[in-house]
């Protein structure tokens, strides 16, 4: 198991090729935050006691999907013991569960889980990625480290060239790819308030959709649940549909 699931940067399968390859191969030798990088590779030797078998991959995190796809789910960071171990953003976590299995229900994913690297995940017509690409402390980034990090974002909006939705799955991704638009075009972030199934057609044409982030916390607390998030899903389908 730990030979599949526990990828080298050379042979990561999403790093092998494609029009994102050279961006990701410059993005694993990032170490512009000190903080997040003693962080990650802290964590990663430390690990969780129930994946002490595992190798991490404690590097930096390059998105997953199909690079052509409509729509782009923005997420804000990998988790620890999550896109931190596996390798992949939105694997291996309680976030990544409850996410994927709602992605399943509704068409966006070929299977209701996100368990490991090759585990046979794909996306339908969607990429998803995160705004921070390593795991902060917390899960707190700073205003810097948003930064720093966000020219693989900016870099990464230039390939996936026929987005139509971006999703949101919380405030600091919202807010990142409202930064993002902001910097050819004038408006005021009042205006475009956060919420949870919130949609909003931008100036560069593109519709920015809101949705609470599918953390443990918020899906404990009821914040979020299982119908909301399907609901939101199906509004999101039907958009891309049309």
């Amino acid at each position: 198991m730990n030979e599949i699931t526990n990828p080298k940067p050379n042979d990561h399968p999403l790093l092998i090729d494609g029009p994102l390859s050279s961006l990701y191969d410059e993005l694993l030798k990032c170490r512009s935050c000190p903080r997040i990088v003693e962080f990650r590779e802290r964590i990663a030797l430390e690990k969780r006691k129930q994946f002490r078998s595992w190798t991490y991959w404690g590097r930096p995190i390059p998105g997953f999907g199909d690079v052509h796809a409509q729509l782009l789910i923005l997420g804000l960071a990998p988790a620890a013991h999550g896109g931190n171990r596996t390798g992949r953003v939105f694997t291996g976590d309680k976030s990544a569960d409850f996410l994927v299995k709602c992605l399943n229900k509704v068409g966006i994913t070929n299977q209701p889980k996100s368990e490991f690297l090759t585990d046979g995940l794909k996306m339908n017509d969607a990429f998803m990625t995160p705004v921070l690409k390593c795991v902060p402390p917390n899960d707190k980034p700073t205003a810097e480290e948003l930064r720093n990090c966000s020219h693989y974002f900016e870099d990464e909006m230039t390939v996936l060239s026929n987005v139509k939705v971006v999703l949101a799955l919380g405030k600091i991704g919202f807010d990142a790819y409202l930064r993002l638009i902001r910097q050819k075009f004038d408006f005021k972030f009042k205006d475009l308030p956060f919420g949870h199934d919130k949609r909003y057609l931008l100036p560069n044409g593109k519709i920015l959709w809101g949705c609470y982030h599918p953390s443990p916390r918020n899906v404990n607390t009821g914040r979020v649940n299982a119908s909301m998030m399907i609901k939101l899903l199906s509004n999101v389908k039907e958009e891309l549909d049309k």
